[in-house]
């Protein structure tokens, strides 16, 4: 979309702002495709255990003290994993490392499904063949978000980041919306297929795609700008001069990384905000089931709702941020949103129409904060410490999917109702909220600025 200075007659830098837009346009459709279904397919296999777990905890008899625990030790394998598996995409380039993520990690959430047998052979408990193998998933899977995020700083400048961020996570409330009208439909209807109940076979379906992503990657995606056969000379010229630009002033290595006080601002913010996130997505489906709704499908269907909404309100508040170059307030703001609605769902909890109404205002919120944090990193960070500082934020902050899962089980062991974690959940959105409004407005302004030159608007795609 064209600022209004785009559209002003300006002869001598037309021409070089249609062909830088035009050269973005094309980087955009040819990358960004291949990684929204990427994302899609990792998110499905990270968050279908949600859905799963309405059935497995019956037939493996766990309680919700070990579906929560195992939920959340993926995230410690993340933990441990991430920034060495960022430093290694930095340095064995994107294409061979992300297709490696991406095939480990659906051949261990497949074998989940076939978490009992795996116990027997191995000759240990069905519990802990469960935690075992959610830790080496989060091992698997380590490296693939931040390591996405550091290959899009290889193409665009930070003034260009929030749309096709945007463009990127619109995976995620797409593969929950999808997920969860799919995951509910393998639940009901392939129950029994083969003697095997339907939350195996939704594991085992649901890491097909990952497997086939995997070699689309191989196939089709270009470790960086030098190695992209389908750019001209003069577009390559183009982009690295644009990135060469934007790098200045950053932090480039390890040392200004781990005593940089803004990084672990990131941290705080990263860690607070997802909290909310995990905990509402981990336990969405169980949430409704509260409320009274007991078929998988149905479940499903109404999950949809809330993230389906959620995809209309990221679009809109990227572009809009994109447009004006503001990031603070579009970043608090949804977060503020994101926890009121998650509060109003709880306090309604009996109430399904109120409670999907209030969901879907704090899938809305949280979601739509998200495109606009992962610019953040790139106004800090280039070069090797660009892949350290988004791996080591993505890595801390992404602790908060165990505490977001345990939060809530630990209030419903306390009270006996699911709901009540909920208030704690919405907290910690306020919380975020009150650390995106303490950055200094000078760590943003240097790269935002220029959002508004001619040429600087991401193109649509």
């Amino acid at each position: 979309m064209a600022t209004a200075s785009d559209r002003l007659p300006e002869p001598s830098g037309m021409g070089q702002a249609s062909f830088e837009d035009r050269t973005y346009r094309k980087v955009i459709l040819r990358i960004l495709p291949v990684l929204l279904l990427c994302y899609m397919a990792a998110y499905l296999d990270r968050v279908n255990i949600g859905f799963a777990k309405l059935d497995m905890l019956n037939d493996l008899q766990f309680s919700n003290t070990v579906y929560a625990l195992g939920a959340s030790i993926f995230f410690w394998g993340y933990f441990i994993f991430e920034v060495p598996s960022n430093l290694l995409l930095h340095r064995f380039g994107a294409r061979f490392w992300i297709a490696r993520i991406m095939l480990s990690w659906a051949i261990v959430s497949m074998a989940v499904a076939f978490t009992v047998p795996l116990a027997k052979f191995f000759h240990i408990e069905s519990e802990t063949m469960f935690y075992v193998l959610r830790f080496l998933l989060g091992i698997c899977e380590a490296g693939f978000f931040p390591g996405v995020i550091l290959y899009l700083n290889y193409w665009f400048p930070t003034r260009r980041q929030s749309r096709v961020m945007s463009g990127f996570l619109m995976a995620m409330p797409i593969s929950l919306t999808l997920g969860g009208v799919v995951s509910g439909w393998l639940m009901t209807k392939m129950q029994g297929v083969q003697g095997m109940a339907g939350w195996q076979w939704l594991l085992i379906i649901e890491g097909i795609p990952s497997v086939i992503m995997a070699f689309v990657v191989l196939a089709f995606m270009a470790n960086n700008i030098d190695a992209a056969k389908w750019l001209s000379p003069e577009e390559k010229s183009l982009l690295k001069a644009n990135l060469q630009t934007d790098s200045k002033g950053k932090a480039t290595n390890l040392r200004e990384v781990f005593f940089n006080g803004r990084v672990w601002l990131l941290v705080l913010i990263l860690l607070t905000f997802n909290t909310g996130f995990y905990g509402l997505a981990f336990w969405m489906p169980s949430i409704i089931k509260s409320a009274g709704v007991t078929n998988p499908l149905d479940i499903g269907l109404l999950t949809a709702i809330p993230y389906g909404i959620a995809i209309i309100a990221m679009t809109l508040n990227a572009r809009h941020s994109n447009r004006t170059g503001e990031r603070r307030l579009h970043a608090a703001i949804p977060a503020i949103i994101g926890g009121i609605g998650l509060i109003l769902s709880a306090y309604f909890a009996n109430n399904v129409v109120l409670s999907i109404v209030f969901l879907s205002v704090s899938a809305s919120g949280v979601l739509s904060l998200m495109p606009i944090y992962w610019t953040l990193p790139g106004t800090v960070l280039s070069g090797v410490a660009a892949a350290a500082g988004i791996g080591m934020i993505n890595a801390i902050g992404n602790l908060s999917g165990f505490t977001g899962s345990m939060i809530t089980a630990v209030a419903e062991n306390l009270t006996g109702n699911i709901n009540n974690g909920t208030y704690v959940l919405g907290a910690c959105l306020f919380v975020s909220a009150g650390l995106i409004l303490s950055i200094p407005r000078t760590m943003l302004q240097r790269h935002t600025q220029a959002s508004s030159v001619p040429g600087s608007a991401v193109p649509q795609a």
